[in-house]
């Protein structure tokens, strides 16, 4: 058995024998007069041209731009409406309900448990080692995956820390689950923190699978365009269950001018600029008398221990200024995303006003 066949004997069996949806607009090449998809032949004035026609499944310009930024080959790419609907399809093409399981490393994203409740999947939880700045404890990951564990997800950066997982740790746990089960490393923030992408071990690790959005960096939150990056074989079983369109034809629109080079060279641009109000921000909140413990962060946002949290939250409604309360994974800590340099100033002013007693 090959190290492919192995990955796909972890699929669901329903969806290995699947006969995915086939448009006429996905099989058909060339084509002048499209009388195949029940579409009205008229575009109301109002609206934008084409917006009377599907579009193409998985448009072939945006997978050969999103490949080439992100130093793979297209036919390893699923281009998804975010992140999110990528780990969906994992979880819908690789747990059967009430049979298999994923494994998670909290504190970490809560789309993960979100999915696998959503496919019945069953959850398998191994902490981060919060005394290493949330360090991935491998040994502890290998030793809690048994055989109804398909997916192993790790977030890196991680959210809601903000800190990289050593990238040896984590290959070797991709290395140590070759046949046993999908590793998948979400990469969401992995543009802030100016380490290069797992991707590149795709090739060599067929078990390895590294999401990526548009969202972010980028700043295209709205649009929702994200990108899977997978052995082209799970690409081509992934494919049996996304849904027919899933790209609308105003974000394919927004994704191809995003990665122009007038568009990347904007993105470095407003990625440099968050790094060092990143920066900024977390030696000024290290200051401030409310504020306990500024963590380490590779990403957008970072993680602050405060006093008490809910006085801290009700400081910033006070301001009107929205964090992220994440004291349920980490005590008395909120998330504050790095905004514009006068964003950031009225969360230092926020928490400046707040008084510990």
């Amino acid at each position: 058995m090959t190290p492919v066949d192995s990955v796909l004997s972890l699929v669901r069996p329903d969806i290995l024998a699947l006969s995915a949806y086939s448009s006429a607009r996905k099989e058909a090449k060339g084509g002048r007069v499209w009388l195949d998809a029940n579409e009205n032949p008229e575009t109301p004035s109002a609206h934008q041209p084409l917006l009377n026609r599907y579009p193409e499944p998985q448009p072939a310009d945006l997978v050969a731009q999103l490949a080439a930024l992100y130093s793979v080959q297209p036919a390893q790419c699923l281009v998804t409406r975010g992140s999110d609907e990528g780990i969906d399809l994992l979880l819908r093409t690789f747990c059967r309900a009430a049979q298999d399981a994923i494994l998670f490393t909290p504190p970490t994203y809560g789309m993960y448990v979100v999915a696998a409740g959503i496919q019945g999947a069953r959850t398998v939880t191994v902490p981060l080692i919060r005394e290493k700045n949330f360090a991935l404890d491998a040994a502890a990951v290998l030793k809690a995956v048994g055989p109804e564990v398909k997916l192993v997800f790790l977030c890196s950066p991680n959210n809601p820390t903000g800190g990289l997982l050593d990238r040896a740790a984590v290959l070797s746990v991709v290395k140590a689950l070759a046949t046993r089960a999908v590793v998948v490393v979400d990469e969401a923030y992995v543009d802030f923190s100016g380490q290069p992408s797992l991707a590149a071990e795709i090739p060599s690790n067929p078990n390895l699978v590294v999401l990526r959005t548009l969202s972010k960096a980028f700043g295209l939150a709205g649009a929702r365009v994200g990108t899977t990056i997978a052995d082209p074989a799970v690409i081509a079983v992934l494919q049996k269950v996304i849904a027919p369109y899933p790209v609308a034809t105003p974000v394919l629109q927004a994704a191809l001018a995003a990665i122009t080079p007038a568009g990347l060279a904007a993105a470095r641009e407003s990625v440099a600029a968050i790094v060092a109000e990143r920066a900024r921000l977390a030696a000024a909140l290290a200051k401030l008398p409310a504020v306990k413990k500024v963590w380490p962060s590779d990403a957008n946002y970072l993680l602050v221990e405060v006093a008490d949290s809910a006085k801290a939250m009700a400081a910033g409604r006070a301001a009107g200024v929205v964090w992220r309360d994440r004291s349920k994974d980490v005590p008395n800590s909120i998330r504050l995303t790095i905004g514009t340099p006068a964003e950031n100033t009225a969360t230092l002013e926020a928490l400046q006003a707040l008084v510990v007693y």
